[in-house]
């Protein structure tokens, strides 16, 4: 008869939970720096639109905190139950 050795999951659910945020995180960041229809006329440039706060600092925050997020998601160990 041979043996079944069970392997440890790497990942717990919290984990998973912790990189779901995070793909949130760079999801709503990269969705706010594509923006929107910048003008009605595509020969008018509008710097106001393409140069916005939110296009230019919101949304790298946002990925960048997603980054982290995720990379906390990865080397957050597992809670053991005892």
């Amino acid at each position: 008869m041979s043996e079944v050795k069970a392997t440890p999951a790497m990942f717990s659910k919290d984990n998973y939970m912790w990189m779901l945020a995070g793909i949130i995180l760079i999801a709503v960041g990269m969705f706010l720096m594509s923006g929107g229809k910048s003008n009605t006329n595509p020969a008018v440039f509008n710097k106001e639109a393409v140069y916005s706060t939110t296009r230019i600092t919101v949304a790298p925050i946002l990925i960048l905190a997603g980054l982290v997020v995720e990379i906390f998601a990865i080397f957050k160990k597992p809670k053991t139950a005892n």
